[in-house]
């Protein structure tokens, strides 16, 4: 059961995080299969992103 305080979420607002990651994750992979010296550097950026964000809410207990 849900608590009174929810809010309905609408699939846009429940999708969008997850899809920007995905998007991340393919330029990040993109960028490393296809070039070299600094798309390198963009891959590990790009990368890192959802490591970062996968720790960050780990920590936080989410």
């Amino acid at each position: 059961m849900m608590p009174a305080h929810a809010r309905h979420q609408t699939l846009r607002q429940i999708f969008a995080w997850p899809a920007i990651i995905a998007v991340l994750s393919t330029i990040g992979l993109l960028s490393a299969l296809l070039g070299d010296d600094i798309w390198d550097g963009v891959s590990w950026i790009v990368l890192a992103v959802p490591v970062a964000l996968y720790c960050g809410f780990f920590q936080r207990g989410t």
